[in-house]
């Protein structure tokens, strides 16, 4: 069976960079950082007090009062960068265009509702008498509900589910949607990931793991991948969303094309609930199973998009299996960090770096990994790391690292687009 080629139509983003793509990537370029101290609950009592909230977000903006009932704050950011891709992508939003029985939807999520299961709880245990929970409670609490919701509003009847795989979700949600489609399963897919977890649940359970940082007296900098003096990572929210489609049929009707997708690759480290192999070893091979994917060589590769999450042994570990992989040639890629400026976005991680990834591949220019003052004598210095500005140069292959507590490993590689 011949595989279809696959190409990415249309993006969408609501982040802690902008509130678009255009926005989210000009600050990537920037290097803007957009760790502050939190505004959405008083941190004064949590060991962590900063985070990359979304700013100047306003639900009745895009949706009616009445549906902003109904939708906890990460279907919230689900449906905004969807519409947003959508709108790129040059579809009518009534999808009039296209056969909706061959449109799937597949969405990411680590975490889901968080922040409506921390209020019906609350209110839950301060209430006396027969207990009152929101008829709401559970369909927007669940995580598999945004991608409901994306089909329902668009009227999309082809594949439909939500892939959880910790940090990796959304990254699981694209290679599942690549997949599909090349296997002629669909013609369209509405991928990508969306979170919202900083609130005191989100916060307070990773402070108690002592994963994200407590530099509380810079927040500005307190994500420092790759850095000596790094102390866990920054805490992030938002969405990110991206329109993959065969690419026949978006010749036909006449689409933009950004990059194509040409490989992914899935693996487990089966080492350890929250640490990597110190080796890097499901790292390695992730990426190698994603060029083999790809048919592709490791000379070809000239970006990657590292998880760098600015954790003490993650980011010792993937540098490890990039020179392991790539060899001689790790000296020639260029490699960064774009959780340096937004945070990380957990169960969204994949989807917003894919977009950056993607850009990157489309400008041949690649946002730097800011924050850097002091390297980690246990990471090699000669590796390329984009530290602290942006980079020109000719980018015709990528990969894009994700990976999730439990040992979940996700690299796709993106290809700039030629016939």
């Amino acid at each position: 069976m011949k595989l279809r080629r696959v190409v990415v139509t249309g993006l969408g983003a609501i982040t802690p960079l902008g509130n678009n793509v255009p926005d989210f990537w000009d600050s990537l370029l920037k290097g803007v950082s957009s760790a502050a101290p939190i505004t959405r609950f008083d941190p004064s009592k949590f060991k962590s007090k900063f985070a990359c909230e979304v700013k100047g977000y306003d639900p009745e903006d895009y949706f009616e009062r009445k549906e902003v009932r109904k939708y906890d704050l990460y279907a919230q950011y689900a449906m905004v960068s969807v519409d947003e891709a959508l709108k790129d992508t040059g579809l009518d939003l009534d999808l009039k265009n296209i056969d909706p029985d061959r449109t799937g939807v597949i969405w990411g999520s680590g975490i889901g509702g968080l922040d409506t299961f921390l209020k019906e709880i609350s209110d839950f245990a301060k209430g006396e008498g027969t207990p009152r929970f929101s008829p709401f409670f559970i369909p927007k609490m669940i995580a598999d509900i945004a991608a409901g919701h994306i089909s329902i509003k668009y009227g999309l009847r082809g594949p439909n589910f939500t892939t959880i795989s910790a940090c990796a979700s959304s990254a699981n949600s694209i290679v599942d949607s690549f997949n599909y489609i090349r296997l002629n399963k669909a013609d369209i897919f509405v991928t990508g990931g969306s979170e919202a977890a900083v609130n005191p649940a989100g916060i307070g359970g990773f402070n108690a793991m002592h994963a994200i940082s407590v530099r509380n007296d810079d927040p500005a900098t307190a994500s420092r991948p790759f850095d000596k003096d790094r102390d866990g990572f920054v805490l992030g929210e938002g969405g990110g969303a991206l329109i993959l489609e065969e690419l026949e049929h978006a010749k036909k009707r006449g689409a933009k094309i950004y990059a194509e997708v040409v490989g992914g690759g899935l693996s487990a480290d089966a080492y350890h609930i929250t640490s990597p192999h110190p080796e890097g070893l499901g790292a390695k091979k992730v990426m190698k199973y994603a060029l083999d994917d790809a048919e592709l060589k490791i000379q070809d590769v000239d970006h990657i998009n590292t998880h760098g999450t600015s954790t003490p042994l993650g980011d010792i570990a993937e540098p490890k299996a990039i020179i392991s992989l790539f060899g001689q040639h790790s000296y020639k890629i260029s490699i960064n960090s774009t959780k340096s400026m937004m945070g990380h976005l957990l169960g969204a991680a994949g989807a917003a770096e894919a977009i950056a990834t993607i850009l990157a591949i489309k400008n041949d220019i690649i946002p730097p990994t800011i924050n850097h003052f002091n390297l980690d004598p246990e990471i090699d210095p000669e590796l390329d790391f984009t530290f602290n500005k942006a980079k020109k140069r000719l980018i015709n292959v990528a990969l894009s690292n994700t990976f999730g507590f439990g040992g979940h490993n996700v690299s796709i590689v993106f290809k700039k687009f030629t016939e």
